[in-house]
């Protein structure tokens, strides 16, 4: 473990860099019991992906933007905690250092993104603080960004990084974690997801609003009421995407999910997860394990079964919970 001070705006930012991580999977494979937007987009990118995640539990290093989002968006909804004429943006840049450090004592290995012992060989160990300044010094930037996007003096979140789970009539349970609900004085409700990356070209819109439709039919489902609108903020390029969704559109995602389902069930009980090649390849944390890139997955950790329940139920002694 190397310890070191790094400047960022001024500020001295206390750091401890860990030379490895375990490497060591959290836990036991199991079949699936539950299904989110990430695991379901998983699934439809590719379905030894979602094996890999899902039921080999095969862990993948941090990277730097996926962190820099962990961090913006612990920013975003605590800065809801301060009175509103407080939120401004100085408060606001000056939070990215606090989270970072609170998630960084509980995440140590996450210090290897900023450590010379990388590609860029900069020797073992070595703790790279001009990184890791450029690093937060660009999570400020997408949180200032935010400013010019939505008005938080004007906002009082109803909900903030809420965990919702329904279950269906088929007993499928849908699960996610919504970054904030807002709901007018007309009970009208809105959803809002933060994206650190960029807006997507038109074509691939459907694809982004996936995840909020998914978001709109558990909120349905739980409540009764179908959310009014739901918005996208996209920090990365300065967009905001909003699509306000009927009966329709949320009936559909319900049928695709349980079609998705029976898919997922019918790969689980078979042993059957088909690589699906695609432009994301590339970026697979797993492409070494993809027989397409001549990798072998390692061996299917589940006994082969006639059929898999959608869940056991909680009232049965010794039923499954909810995995994450």
């Amino acid at each position: 473990m190397v310890s070191g001070d790094v400047s960022v705006g001024g500020r001295r930012v206390f750091t401890m860099l860990s030379a490895s991580a375990s490497g060591k999977a959290s836990s036991q494979a199991s079949p699936p019991n539950s299904l989110s937007p990430s695991r379901a987009a998983d699934f439809m990118q590719c379905p030894l992906l979602y094996r890999f995640r899902v039921i080999d539990k095969i862990p993948e290093k941090p990277t730097p933007a996926a962190t820099r989002g962990t961090v913006v968006h612990a920013v975003l909804e605590r800065l809801f905690d301060a009175p509103a004429a407080e939120r401004n943006v100085r408060r606001a840049r000056s939070m990215v250092v606090r989270e970072w450090e609170r998630l960084l004592a509980r995440r140590p290995e996450l210090a290897e993104l900023f450590t010379g012992d990388g590609e860029d060989g900069r020797g073992e160990g070595a703790a790279d603080g001009a990184e890791l300044a450029r690093w937060l010094a660009r999570a400020e930037e997408l949180v200032e960004r935010w400013f010019s996007l939505e008005d938080p003096t004007r906002l009082e979140p109803a909900e903030r990084e809420l965990f919702v789970e329904a279950r269906l009539e088929s007993g499928l349970r849908l699960r996610g974690i919504i970054d904030r609900v807002d709901v007018a004085p007309t009970g009208e409700v809105r959803i809002v997801d933060y994206k650190t990356g960029k807006a997507p070209r038109p074509e691939y819109a459907a694809d982004a609003l996936f995840q909020m439709k998914f978001y709109a039919l558990v909120l349905w489902r739980l409540r009764g009421t179908i959310p009014r609108r739901l918005q996208l903020v996209y920090l990365g390029s300065g967009d905001v995407l909003t699509y306000d969704p009927d009966e329709g559109d949320l009936l559909g995602v319900e049928r695709k999910l349980l079609a998705l389902w029976d898919a997922i069930r019918r790969a689980t009980e078979t042993g059957d997860w088909r690589p699906r090649t695609g432009p994301l390849c590339d970026w697979c944390a797993h492409r070494a394990l993809c027989p397409e890139f001549g990798g072998t997955p390692p061996p299917y950790p589940l006994m082969i079964q006639p059929r898999l329940p959608v869940e056991a139920s909680d009232d049965v002694p010794g039923g499954e919970g909810v995995t994450p």
